[in-house]
């Protein structure tokens, strides 16, 4: 090949792999009508990046991911009450339960905290909370945790009549299935410890066998600092606990690295609701 030919073959190869870079560029720049900022909160099971015919338009069904499996409907545990404060105390589990809304950023914040300590949680998320931060609910779940019904709109349930008080159960509970394909596994009364009997009779009827409580109170909500919630805690801790935490507060976060070290020095461990009573 003289030169003349070689320059020729030159241009062409980059021609032709400037036109590969711009149908890439454009291929990848294609959405499915989402806004940018609702698109990066997806999920990679949801936008996998690579997958094959997804950036061309194409119809094919076989290049498409596959939709996330339903997450865990309710279950019922024999030999339970309907309203649960505890698990079992002779073995050494604890459950860490947060009442789920507030700045979604702390709630990732407390996620990640759990994650790294190996540990997972219950969520009772609020509905009006998932209406705004729809994306919570499979980031909740994608990390192994439980994730339940806390109301739609954390009223005082205990203080409403039938009709509205059963609106407020499966308003959330619509949420969640939605969201997940289910209406999660729990549902726990919103400003209120424990359920009247109205109450638990109304949650069976929505779909939930058991109504959960807990046996220890943090008081996180009263932000008294993160030491004191630690203390709060590690003082009535023990083999089967049911823990009462939320996602809103600075001080929950912080005190959860001393939290997660008090409960392994205890050789216990931290996991959700389902496992403790399984």
């Amino acid at each position: 090949m003289n030169a003349s030919e070689t320059s020729v073959h030159r241009r062409s190869a980059l021609r032709a792999g400037a036109g590969a870079a711009l149908t890439g560029a454009l291929a990848a720049g294609c959405t499915d009508g989402h806004g940018a900022a609702e698109t990066s909160t997806k999920t990679s099971a949801e936008t996998p990046a690579d997958a094959p015919g997804q950036a061309t338009g194409k119809s094919d069904a076989g290049a498409r991911p596959p939709a996330p499996r339903p997450a865990p409907a309710p279950h019922r545990f024999p030999g339970q009450p309907v309203q649960i404060d505890h698990g079992p105390r002779d073995r050494p589990r604890v459950a860490l339960t947060f009442h789920g809304q507030g700045d979604p950023a702390i709630a990732r914040a407390v996620l990640a905290e759990a994650e790294r300590a190996h540990a997972r949680i219950t969520v009772l998320a609020v509905g009006s909370w998932l209406d705004e931060h729809p994306d919570m609910a499979r980031r909740i779940l994608d990390g192994g945790h439980d994730l339940g019904n806390h109301t739609q709109s954390h009223v005082d349930i205990s203080a409403m009549g039938e009709a509205a008080a059963y609106a407020e159960i499966t308003g959330c509970a619509q949420r969640l299935r939605r969201l997940t394909g289910s209406i999660g596994t729990w549902f726990r009364p919103s400003r209120s410890r424990y359920a009247t009997p109205l109450v638990q009779r109304l949650a069976r009827r929505a779909g939930y066998p058991h109504v959960l409580s807990y046996d220890v109170d943090s008081l996180d909500f009263t932000s008294p600092g993160a030491a004191a919630v630690t203390r709060k805690i590690a003082g009535e801790l023990r083999n089967g606990s049911v823990v009462s935490l939320h996602f809103g507060y600075a001080d929950t976060v912080a005190a959860l690295p001393a939290l997660f070290t008090e409960i392994d020095r205890r050789q216990l461990r931290a996991v959700t609701t389902t496992e403790l009573l399984t």
